[in-house]
Parts: C-alpha cells; structure tokens; sequence
C-alpha cells in the first residue's frame, strides 16, 4: 500500500521524503492557508520534493471552471492530480480532464454509489474520508470494505485512497482490506514507527551495552 503525507508543510515533506517511504502528496487550499502559503507556489514545492502523484484541489463550483483550473495545475508539474469534489459537476470535469490526459482525484466521497461513479467517470484516484464517517457514528472502514468489492467485481483501476485517516488504526485496516493508498498527517505518519516494546528493547539493549567490557585505548 502507499503512503501519501497530507500537508503543505515543506519541512513535513522533506521529512518524510527522506525515509524514502512516502510515495505521494495530498494538499488543499485550506491546508496552504494554515501553513500561510501562496497555493500555487506550495504545489511547485511539494512537486519538487516529491516524485510521485500530488494532488491539487480545484474550488471552481461548476465543470467549466474545474476544467480550467485542472488544466492550469497540471502544467505545474507532470506529477500533479487534479482533484475534484464528488458532484454532478465534478464528475463531468473528471470525464473532460481524463480525456485530456490529466489524471483526477475525485474527492469527498462518503458512499460506495459515489466511488461507483467515480470510476465510471475515468477517476484515477478516489477519495472516501473514513475519519469524518466515523465523527457522525458510522463505520468508515466498511465503505472502503464495499468501494474495494466493488471495483474488484468489475475490474475497475481506479485507486482507492484512504482519507481523513486519524490514526494508525486507520492505516493498519486500510491495508488489511487492501486500499491502494492511505494519505496521512505527518504525526500519524510518525506514529507508524514507534512500538512501546520497540523503544523498551533499544533502552535495554543500550543498558546492557554499556556493561560490557570495553578494552582500553592503546591496549593489546
């Protein structure tokens, strides 16, 4: 499976980047606000640092409009993903922006019809959002338990990438039921590492290193 970091900060990146483990970007307007960036200019950054597929949110409400500014990020870089929302219209930009080559991340999708229809609009990444599916009561995981039936019984190859992921559970059942990618903050991505059994076993092992003999310099 993937890991996508979901950000707009350049330091996270970079970060991540240098695990060699990170395999693509997330990011939004929303997101270059908080990390008080100028959109275009963050997304020519993160395409700089990462390789693979960095997805650019468009805010156009109508297909016109989407096709456009999908049109306009994609020249930014030839890793970039449009994204579109999961509406009538979005789906039409989707239609036209596949045509055009342009890769599309559908997204704000919250029900297994919705990725169904993604994917028949030529989507190569969709994005169910567990987190938020889980804040009003319902259980995330099984929407992506049904998308991946789904494209599975038809052979769809749009992505499934895992959205709204809170924590390292959400990325341990988005493996388990074989999402293709699962976009993650950078504290979850940290997360994935650490094992408190792990740490106990380094501080032991250093314990009973310093306990051992050592000869002394200049000694035969």
């Amino acid at each position: 499976m993937q890991i996508f970091l979901d950000t707009a900060l350049i330091d996270e990146l970079k970060k991540g980047a240098d695990t060699w483990l990170v395999d693509g970007c997330t990011t939004n307007p929303s997101l270059a606000a908080k990390a008080g960036r100028e959109y275009n200019e963050v997304l020519k950054e993160i395409c700089s640092v990462i390789k693979g597929p960095v997805s650019a949110e468009t805010v156009s409400l109508d297909a016109e409009g989407m096709v456009k500014e999908g049109i306009k990020f994609s020249k930014i870089a030839k890793n970039i993903v449009v994204k579109v929302p999961m509406t009538a219209e979005g789906m039409k930009a989707c239609q036209k922006l596949t045509k055009k080559g342009i890769k599309v991340n559908v997204t704000l999708v919250f029900s297994a019809n919705q990725a169904l229809l993604a994917a028949k609009s030529g989507a190569f990444i969709v994005s169910p959002f567990v987190g938020r599916l889980d804040d009003i009561g319902e259980v995330g995981m099984n929407l992506i338990k049904d998308i991946r039936l789904i494209y599975d019984n038809y052979k769809f190859t749009t992505q499934i990438l895992v959205a709204s992921v809170r924590n390292p559970i959400h990325v341990l059942e988005s493996a388990r039921v074989g999402a293709d990618i699962a976009t993650v903050p950078y504290s979850v991505f940290e997360q994935l590492f650490k094992h408190t059994l792990t740490d106990a076993g380094i501080k032991k092992f250093l314990e009973d290193w310093e306990k051992v003999p050592k000869k002394r310099q200049g000694s035969m």
